[in-house]
């Protein structure tokens, strides 16, 4: 069984007119002058007094029954307000109050006015029938709610008012609520109190939805919203109580009587409208509160009870809506009357959804037959025509955000107005999981934390996944939703084991939680909705699994340095440390001298991991530690051939996820790393002996790395003893410049000189043709011209041809295998130091 509840002030309350003739008559209502008016302020709110002035005093009334907890049927102010009611829970017995919130809602609607005492209600022509269909608590099910609706309707309702809430969809209540539509009876009722989703009834399309706004014409915070929200009304009043007496309260369920007063008020004064047009006329005349026209927030805006009585009935509300720039914004679950006034007028409307889904559009012209029906259009190109059968939707895929629609006539030769019907309705979209709607379905995650999203898209959908665990630890699963039509509940089995189940207490809970030991194994999790919640949901649900595996370190024991494990160089090695004494040692050894690297990575961002290294004596090389945050630590050391220890432990034991040990080696030959092999090595080992070539300060020689000029002036400065040095005037070189001595020294021998724009371009690099023409100066060699250029890509006319000639005539250059000489390519730093050691070795 589904029990409605209200929260705090949220209840059920129904508003009936009384039918048969209803007679008008030219006088207005007066101003209340009940001695608790003023504390009234939300009937200023809502423009009362001018309601009051420019309503018809009928004398006929209009029955308001309260579905509720009753009615404090001797209340001074209520007094000649009630009519006979039914108690449905104890039949035969008086609808007696036993809660205090029916009687609340009766008094704002129709306590007495003017009769010096108490408060005023809002609508002198209605008439309380109490209808017990609550609990003293505040509880009662469809079936009671279903029967008090329906014996409203029956005994002659005009207007209805639901003041409680459930977040389940009913078809028993749907039905209900389409009975009443069908006997032309308004429906108005209060959306909640939980900041979530609007609770069925106000949810149902025929419903007039009700919030919440604060005295500062701002939504309540705690009011709920949604694409079926239609008005505000003020949250907080100061109403009737149980006992006699007044109190003030607030919540939804305050606010919707004010909209069912309303709504009596117009009724009452022009008595040949629909219901559909007085929920029309009540939401065309509200203020706007945020947005122009319809938002998720406020609906239509604040109930303008003047605005309803003396603003003319628009029979198309909507217009000027004719561009697309126009176009007015209806909720995504609407049903609209509108006209397209002739052949050319054409209706833009917007709808915004939260999520991607399907939009549904029912549209039905009159005299389709004869005018040939309406063509609609939505943004992404799609078009329909209807004509005389709208029992089939038109249906569109649409992503999250604003979709335009555009409606036109198909007779452009129409004299004569169009008006229609529109109704929509929206499908979320069927999460990327589906088909999983079965245990052997289930939809396999990857083992790891993780977080996903799910829908409920059809009638009846549950989701299975399965997740197979390679170790013991722990999981948190938790689901959360974003709307209170989803009551979430998750099984969790493990294959071939008893399944625990978890289920939020109370209706629409929003999370759930479980955590658990697990051990290796194929384990089962099925996220579904409570099992009457069973129709399509428009929100999603979040699983989020937190998983922690209890890993084991493969290398223990290996707390002392003579239970090292041995690591190979360039090999991966995992472990975690069980406790805060643990220590991890591992032993390596490399064959000759070289840098070794250490590598540390997929730290904890709240440890501080600590790596001591020694050699084989147990001397202490030094000690390295990571920065609080970072996931790694590495450090480098040249180190003679032998074995050394590392020593790693942590400032807190963690065992939910392995450090990585990785520890490399070059080998170093005259301090670099990057020389072994080379094919200039010896030159290089050479001339780093001898002080004329250096390398970065990484270990590095960079052998293949181009050679900058100003590189190449402190080599040939260095490798030619030069002393004398010239005063440098080239606008970028600064004394302060780190080769400024070396290149004063070249330029004064007369090897090497600037550019002719004032530069010398010290960290340009130096191309092949520069650096033959460095060393063939430093030879006191000037070129010649006589004879053919060695080389195919060296021409006559190139600027250096001479010296090319001279210096492969005497063996100090040669080309490429081609037969080439790429006399502009870069020279790279082992290609000039072999030729200035050739310089030296002449």
């Amino acid at each position: 069984m589904n029990w409605f509840r209200y929260v705090g002030p949220f209840v059920v309350l129904l508003v009936l007119g009384l039918v048969g003739h209803v007679t008008t008559a030219s006088a207005a209502y007066p101003i209340s002058s009940d001695p608790m008016r003023v504390k009234q302020t939300y009937l200023d709110m809502i423009n009362i007094n001018g309601a009051w002035a420019a309503a018809e005093d009928t004398r006929t009334p209009l029955i308001v029954a309260v579905v509720d907890t009753g009615v404090d049927l001797t209340h001074p102010d209520l007094a000649g307000r009630l009519v006979d009611g039914v108690n449905l829970l104890l039949p035969g017995a008086k609808p007696y109050d036993d809660n205090g919130h029916g009687t609340n809602v009766a008094g704002i609607i129709a306590a007495a006015m003017n009769n010096d005492k108490g408060i005023a209600g809002i609508a002198p022509n209605a008439r309380i029938m109490p209808i017990k269909a609550l609990e003293s608590d505040g509880t009662g099910d469809e079936a009671k709610l279903g029967e008090g609706i329906k014996y409203a309707v029956d005994h002659g309702a005009k207007i209805v008012v639901l003041s409680l809430g459930l977040n389940k969809y009913s078809a028993y209540l749907q039905g209900i609520v389409q009975y009443a539509e069908d006997r032309n009876v308004l429906l108005v009722a209060a959306v909640g109190n939980e900041s979530t989703s609007v609770k069925y009834p106000a949810a149902y399309p025929p419903v007039l939805a009700v919030g919440g706004v604060s005295p500062d014409r701002t939504a309540d915070p705690r009011s709920n919203y949604g694409p079926e929200l239609d008005i505000m009304a003020p949250w907080d009043v100061y109403t009737t109580a149980l006992g006699g007496g007044y109190q003030y309260q607030d919540g939804s369920s305050m606010a919707a009587p004010q909209v069912a007063g309303a709504a009596a008020l117009v009724w009452g004064k022009y008595p040949a409208m629909s219901a559909f047009q007085v929920r029309s006329q009540l939401e065309q005349t509200a203020e706007d509160l945020m947005s122009p026209g319809w938002d998720t927030k406020t609906g239509y805006g604040l109930l303008n009870v003047q605005k309803a009585l003396t603003e003319p009935y628009k029979q198309d509300r909507f217009e000027p809506n004719d561009t697309q720039a126009q176009a007015a914004l209806l909720p995504a679950h609407t049903a609209i009357q509108a006209s397209l006034s002739s052949a050319q007028d054409q209706d833009w409307y917007a709808i915004d959804t939260a999520y991607d889904g399907q939009l549904q559009f029912w549209l039905e012209p009159e005299e389709s037959s004869a005018t040939g029906g309406i063509r609609l259009r939505v943004d992404s190109g799609e078009t329909f025509v209807a004509g005389g059968d709208s029992s089939q939707p038109f249906t569109v895929n649409v992503r999250k955000g604003r979709t335009f629609i555009h409606l036109q006539g198909v007779d452009r030769a129409r004299k004569t107005a169009l008006n229609y019907a529109l109704r929509t309705d929206f499908v979320i979209y069927t999460d990327p999981f589906e088909d999983n709607d079965k245990q052997y379905k289930a939809f396999a995650l990857p083992e790891r934390s993780q977080t996903i999203q799910g829908t409920f898209h059809q009638k009846g959908d549950v989701d299975w996944f399965s997740m197979y665990l390679e170790h013991s630890g722990t999981m948190r699963i938790k689901v959360t939703t974003d709307t209170g039509r989803i009551d979430p509940m998750l099984f969790i089995q493990k294959e071939g084991e008893k399944s625990l189940t978890y289920d939020q207490t109370g209706d629409g809970g929003m999370e759930i939680t479980s955590q658990m030991d697990v051990l290796p194994g194929q384990y089962y999790i099925r996220v579904s909705n409570v099992k009457d919640y069973i129709e399509p949901i428009t929100g999603e649900y979040t699983l989020d699994i937190d998983y922690t595996p209890k890993l084991i370190d493969p290398n223990e024991p290996n707390d002392k340095s003579y239970q090292a494990t041995f690591a190979a160089l360039n090999s991966g090695y995992e472990g975690v440390f069980n406790r805060n004494e643990d220590v991890d040692w591992f032993e390596f050894r490399l064959p000759k001298e070289s840098l070794a690297q250490v590598s540390l990575t997929n730290l904890p961002t709240t440890r501080l991991l600590y790596a001591t290294l020694y050699d084989s004596s147990m001397k202490d090389l030094g000690t390295y530690q990571n920065a609080l945050g970072n996931t790694s630590l590495a450090f480098e050391k040249p180190l003679p051939g032998g074995t050394y220890y590392i020593k790693l432990r942590a400032n807190q034991w963690f065992m939910s996820q392995m450090y990585r040990l990785q520890i490399s080696s070059f080998v170093l030959i005259s301090g670099y790393r990057d020389i072994e092999n080379h094919w200039a090595q010896s030159t290089i080992s050479e001339m780093t002996s001898e002080g004329i070539i250096s390398g970065y300060g990484n270990y590095r020689f960079a052998p293949d790395q181009p050679v900058s000029r100003a590189e190449a002036a402190t080599v040939l400065a260095r490798a030619l003893h030069l002393t004398k040095q010239r005063e440098l005037r080239f606008s970028d070189v600064a004394t302060s410049f780190w080769g400024y001595a070396d290149i004063a020294k070249v330029v004064q021998a007369g090897i090497v000189d600037g550019y002719p724009d004032g530069t010398f371009g010290p960290n340009r690099g130096l191309t092949r043709m520069e650096m033959t023409q460095m060393v063939a100066k430093a030879l006191g060699m000037s070129g010649k011209l006589r004879g053919n250029s060695p080389y195919p890509d060296v021409g006559e006319t190139y600027w250096g041809v001479g010296i090319v000639k001279q210096m492969a005539a005497d063996g100090w250059i040669s080309g490429y295998p081609d037969g080439s000489f790429h006399p502009e390519d870069g020279a790279t730093r082992a290609e000039f130091l072999t030729i200035v050691a050739k310089l030296l070795n002449r």
